[in-house]
């Protein structure tokens, strides 16, 4: 077990190095962005989007939990103690938290499409999140195959760390992102349908208490990056129309003026 707590400490440094490292390089880069309306041109200076390291405070404390609960005698105790808690009460297991973990996600599409408007777009919180869930798989699934951890119902070793809970609170996260700005109680909403998740998945003994904690670390992880990379993708799926980045650039745009319509060219050196 000291050995799997070793390899997973490695691998989670390993991936906070290279998220800092990033990070650094883009903190203080500016771009110019070329912004065109009608006939007249005007330049405003935006800041590259950088990750706020205050949000990582909170899923890195759970995953650091999660991680040393594998290891440090007195957590293990208290995965072991709220396991037999739970049996003894023998709460009837409900199937329910494969659904619950996607609740937050959908709630934001439902209630963009009853006009309720998020931050983003249908295309952009599509990406958002699409690009949330590839994350928090490519942290949990390798994850799990390395540490080995024996479920609770000793059904296989791929209790650590918990993907139901990592997928629940990467979509409330998601949730709160888009509502913040706009509706702080509406953008909490999501919360409680991830801690359902979590609180189901040791009750139906698929999972430690240290494997739920480090689950939602990781999946509120998965959204913040989700988020900070969210510009970078968006320009390489864009290609050739995405914002030009140097003083020199040429645009080919239609226009309509006292009903006649043509096609102007705008070069800007």
């Amino acid at each position: 077990m000291k050995k799997q707590f070793q390899k997973t400490l490695v691998y989670v440094m390993i991936l906070s190095s290279v998220v800092s490292r990033i990070n650094a390089q883009n903190t203080n880069d500016t771009i110019r962005v070329q912004q065109y309306v009608d006939d007249s041109i005007g330049t405003k200076e935006v800041q590259k989007n950088t990750l706020n390291y205050k949000s990582l405070i909170i899923p890195g404390a759970f995953i650091t939990y999660g991680v040393a609960g594998l290891s440090i005698k007195n957590l293990k105790q208290l995965n072991l103690s709220t396991k037999v808690e739970i049996n003894e009460h023998q709460p009837k297991q409900i199937q329910l938290d494969n659904y619950t973990q996607y609740a937050p996600a959908v709630m934001v599409y439902g209630l963009n499409a009853i006009g309720i408007k998020g931050k983003h777009n249908l295309r952009d919180r599509t990406i958002i999140y699409a690009s949330s869930q590839l994350i928090a798989a490519a942290f949990t699934m390798p994850l799990k195959y390395l540490v080995k951890e024996e479920r609770p119902d000793g059904s296989n070793t791929l209790s650590f760390p918990s993907g139901h809970a990592a997928t629940a609170f990467s979509s409330a996260q998601f949730m709160f992102r888009e509502y913040k700005d706009t509706n702080f109680w509406l953008s909490i909403s999501g919360y409680p349908f991830a801690i359902f998740t979590g609180v189901y998945r040791m009750l139906n003994d698929k999972h430690w208490l240290g494997d739920v904690i480090a689950g939602a670390g990781f999946g509120i992880l998965s959204t913040e990056l989700a988020y900070w990379l969210f510009p970078k993708i968006d320009n390489l799926l864009r290609g050739k129309n995405k914002v030009k980045t140097s003083l020199s650039s040429t645009m080919v745009m239609p226009f309509y003026q006292n009903k006649i319509v043509g096609i102007g060219l705008v070069k800007t050196f």
